[in-house]
């Protein structure tokens, strides 16, 4: 093949790139939720049945305080590819980390390598996910047509890595053992990284090595300050709680809670109390805090699905239908299906509407009633059922009813994020919108330990929390669209 016909091959009528970055993203979705189908199983498990011994109420809480954390680290990520390595860089690391994480966890040894792999797979997580993305509009200029188009083939790979991860993975842990399902999902990364490390080379840019705005020699020596803070603050904090005979994995999960609330509230500070901030994107910024608040409550409700839901499926749930047994790690399946089949039906729907179509406001309150409904229906197939097992369909409704909300507000949101940033705040801004799904797991840390024993007042009660900031959105919408200053 003749360099000219290298350069003009295409992946869909895409950039080849396009192929590089969906294989690599496709793996590395395929790694972490395969490794998330089946993780909260591991952890609760008995030690005879292979898993770790923990509660199911720890279990849950550490599940959703690892998915906070993959969240917080994406700001590091953004920082590191922007100021130091480069994109394409940066999500190499990320990806070696990640891949390192699941070897731990693919060792029978116990509950040191699972928080080894937490700290690999959080970090590994952070580095790579913001910057594939933004390496794909990398590979369009802003007039290309293509872009739109480039991006849904994008995300298609996204959900096709994680709509097969659990059942492969699933069926692996019912065939073996979870060791062997966490290696599958190390194999899937390691895949993930032949691709992009060799394609990349040949089909992505060269600028993409190099950091778009690198540090600065006084910055670096600011950089190594701030390090060298964080680590005396680190140092204090859990020496303190060491000295109380406090340093507990209860109380190390409540700190990073209150860790996952107060970092987006500090930029919220930081933005709405900087002199590079004029009076009208601020009004903008004040308009985004309340959507803001919403997508909180909806990724808390929507991220259970790994851990209330996973506790439901496992306790609670008919799974045995004769000789056939449904693994309740396949449940996991369902958010990438119906985010599948949702998206060119949500696609036509805005295209068709035009400028009829909602606001962004009144897209967020629609999409957290319906996530409130989601909740709500459970509490139907629990009422006088005498202690029986619920049938596996009111869970199938439950996922389908909840990614009609994501539909509303994920996408929605990361649109509407763009178009309030500050100019001087446009990448923080998108880091805001990683920190609304890091507060919500954080809440859920928290939250999920009321679940156990008290599932239809908890599904209740969630269901109403989110059927409540709704009707408030709903009566702020007019308010917010004016604060919005000229944005839809």
């Amino acid at each position: 093949m003749t360099k000219t016909e290298t350069k003009q091959r295409t992946f869909f009528g895409q950039p080849w790139g396009l192929q590089t970055l969906f294989m690599t993203e496709f793996w590395e979705r395929f790694s972490y939720y395969g490794m998330r189908a089946i993780l909260l199983y591991y952890m609760y498990y008995a030690v005879s049945q292979g898993g770790l011994g923990f509660d199911q109420v720890t279990a849950a809480s550490i599940m959703s305080i690892y998915g906070s954390l993959v969240y917080m680290t994406s700001v590091l990520g953004g920082y590191i590819s922007d100021r130091i390595l480069g994109s394409r860089r940066t999500v190499f690391w990320g990806g070696i980390l990640i891949m390192f994480g699941h070897i731990c966890l693919s060792l029978p040894m116990g509950k040191t390598m699972l928080f080894m792999s937490i700290i690999f797979i959080t970090l590994g997580t952070g580095l790579l996910k913001p910057n594939v993305s933004e390496m794909v509009g990398g590979l369009y200029s802003e007039e290309d047509p293509r872009r739109d188009a480039g991006f849904s083939i994008f995300v298609m790979g996204i959900n096709f890595g994680s709509l097969l991860a659990p059942l492969i993975v699933g069926q692996a842990w019912k065939w073996f053992n979870f060791h062997v399902g966490f290696s599958l999902a190390a194999i899937g990364m390691f895949f993930g990284l032949v691709t992009y490390y060799f394609q990349g080379k040949k089909y992505l840019p060269a600028v993409s090595l190099k950091a778009p705005d690198p540090l600065t020699k006084p910055e670096l020596t600011k950089l190594y300050r701030r390090a060298a803070i964080f680590v005396v603050i680190f140092i204090i904090v859990f020496g303190v709680l060491a000295a109380m005979n406090a340093l507990n994995l209860n109380n190390i999960v409540t700190l990073l809670t209150l860790l996952g609330v107060a970092l987006p509230v500090a930029y919220f500070i930081i933005i709405l109390s900087s002199q590079k901030v004029n009076k009208v994107e601020k009004s903008r910024v004040r308009a985004y805090i309340a959507l803001f608040i919403a997508a909180v409550i909806f990724w808390a409700i929507e991220e259970q699905g790994s851990t209330v839901l996973g506790l439901f499926v496992a306790n609670k749930t008919q799974l045995n239908f004769g000789s056939f047994k449904l693994v309740p790690s396949w449940f996991q399946s369902l958010n990438p299906l119906f985010i599948v089949l949702y998206t060119p039906i949500f696609a036509w729907l805005w295209t068709k509407l035009g400028k009829k179509q909602p606001s962004s406001p009144a897209k967020f309150w629609m999409g957290l009633l319906v996530t409130g409904f989601s909740y709500l229906v459970l509490i139907i197939p629990l009422i006088n059922n005498h202690g029986q097992k619920v049938n596996p369909l009111w869970l199938v409704l439950s996922w389908a009813i909840v990614e009609v909300g994501e539909m509303l507000i994920s996408p929605i949101g990361l649109s509407v994020t763009t178009k309030l940033a500050p100019k001087a705040f446009s990448s923080e801004m998108m880091s805001m919108w990683f920190l609304a799904n890091a507060a919500g797991q954080a809440i859920n840390a928290q939250v999920v330990k009321f679940y156990p024993g008290h599932e239809m007042a908890y599904f209740g009660a969630v269901g109403v929390v989110a059927l409540i900031f709704a009707g408030i959105l709903f009566l702020w919408t007019p308010k917010i669209e004016k604060l919005m200053a000229g944005v839809n």
